[in-house]
């Protein structure tokens, strides 16, 4: 699919390239304050977060060591089924590690409470939640969140990583996907 047809796709753009890049610098600022003199883990929930998490990774001034998660409530819709399953787990032990589990969007809520609780088992020495949207409309559970890229409407939304049918995870920028796209 070529770049100029994604384009065409797309309803609206939510957040340009410049936007994106200014508000991870802020969010890696923030990190990088509160964990001065400790080293962090930075865990991507793959795949829609690998764009953030690197750039956010390249921008955090305390030592950081990143570790990858794979964890499922969509199937192949574009809402959750509630239902989750890890389908890669972490590469080595976390107990006593002050992780960050990076997110590209905090939406219902399920996925990430579920997570979260199974990564607390494992006794980190903290555990914080990032993501770089918020889309508080489609709350069910309730999930802490530390740190936070924008608030988004609930639309449905792609590009800087997220997709829809795996498409259009390479957009610079973040936009609006247009509903005849995936019949919405």
């Amino acid at each position: 699919m070529k770049r100029d047809m994604m384009d065409k796709d797309i309803q609206e753009v939510l957040f340009s390239q410049e936007q994106l890049a200014r508000r991870v610098d802020e969010i890696a600022e923030e990190i990088s304050r509160d964990y001065a003199g400790k080293e962090i883990m930075l865990v991507s929930v793959l795949r829609g977060s690998f764009i953030f998490m690197a750039d956010l990774c390249r921008r955090i001034k305390v030592p950081c060591t990143v570790d990858f998660m794979a964890v499922s409530s969509y199937g192949a819709g574009t809402s959750s089924t509630g239902q989750v399953q890890i389908t890669k787990d972490l590469s080595g032990d976390i107990a006593g590690k002050h992780l960050i589990v990076v997110e590209d969007i905090l939406d219902s809520g399920n996925t990430l409470s579920y997570l979260l609780n199974v990564l607390e088992q494992r006794q980190p020495a903290s555990i914080r939640l990032c993501t770089l949207l918020n889309k508080p409309e489609r709350r069910v559970k309730p999930v802490k969140l530390h740190y936070s890229g924008f608030t988004v409407p609930d639309a449905f939304v792609v590009g800087y990583g997220l997709d829809y049918a795996e498409r259009y995870r390479n957009l610079p920028y973040i936009g609006v996907l247009k509903p005849e796209i995936y019949g919405g």
